[in-house]
């Protein structure tokens, strides 16, 4: 279940056209494509993005409107000469924390520019772990509002009245929420029609069926004396199928005990879950 704020009901808000040009488009052009997945990021290291978000498939989608990404620089609406973003924790203690009323505005840039169902995240590492089920709950949205956390944190304050929804990549600490907002981006727009080409592949790789994906293997067939499985060779689709659904439960079972619980307890097999 997803701790994201409930869908608002869509609403048709027509699009720019988008025209061939000799020159090649800025891809974080500041401009808004009504209708289109949007990502706005508050961000200390603009320059960041779009980073491996404009390469690949992403970066390819990104060039044709299929989404869209725009940064929002936090220093920008820093107070004072040097555009002071934080300040020391109250009661004491080490580090900085980001200031409620700087984040305050670059919000409220975001908000006014965000159309539709747009969830608001803060990236920081005691939010709820990112997972494939909130990707397609992101991808289903209108776009997002992501602010990257930074130094010890952000104000409390700011959490609570834009009610943002912190989400973690994982149980680790990374210097600052940019690199997990282009991970939560990534992992969001390649769901999205159109980008991936094959929406077979987004259907058959791993946790879309809430196991871990079986294993690939492609020519040699041969290699350094490790044979292709000879099933994979039989051109039999039926025993594939059933070889890979095998696979799949095998390094389930064996690397995430706590995907297989989940996915015993979706078949109704309760107790074989205390056998592991």
């Amino acid at each position: 279940m997803s701790d994201l704020p409930p869908p608002r009901p869509a609403r048709a808000l027509g699009r720019k056209s988008i025209r061939p040009s000799l020159t090649p488009r800025d891809l974080m052009a500041d401009e808004d494509l009504a209708n289109v997945w949007t990502a706005q990021v508050v961000t200390l290291m603009p320059e960041a993005f779009p980073g491996v978000l404009g390469l690949s498939l992403t970066g390819k989608a990104l060039k044709e409107g299929l989404w869209a990404l725009r940064t929002i620089p936090l220093r920008e609406f820093g107070e004072g000469r040097h555009r002071n973003v934080d300040d020391t924790p109250a009661g004491g203690g080490a580090g900085m924390v980001l200031r409620a009323d700087v984040g305050a505005k670059a919000l409220d840039e975001a908000i006014a520019r965000a159309r539709g169902d747009v969830p608001r995240l803060l990236l920081s590492p005691r939010g709820r772990r990112f997972d494939q089920a909130m990707a397609r709950d992101l991808a289903s949205r209108d776009g997002v509002v992501l602010f990257c956390g930074r130094f010890e944190g952000v104000d409390e304050r700011l959490i609570e009245h834009y009610g943002l929804t912190e989400v973690s990549l994982g149980d680790f600490v990374l210097t600052g929420g940019e690199i997990a907002a282009q991970a939560l981006i990534d992992a969001t727009v390649r769901l999205m029609p159109r980008v991936l080409g094959n929406h077979h592949s987004a259907e058959e790789e791993s946790f879309s069926s809430g196991l871990l994906e079986y294993p690939q293997y492609t020519k040699p067939a041969v290699w350094e004396g490790r044979a292709i499985p000879e099933v994979l060779l039989s051109g039999h689709h039926a025993r594939i199928t059933t070889w890979r659904q095998a696979e799949a439960e095998r390094l389930t079972k064996e690397r995430r005990p706590d995907l297989w619980r989940a996915h015993l307890a979706k078949l109704g097999r309760p107790e074989e879950d205390r056998e592991l």
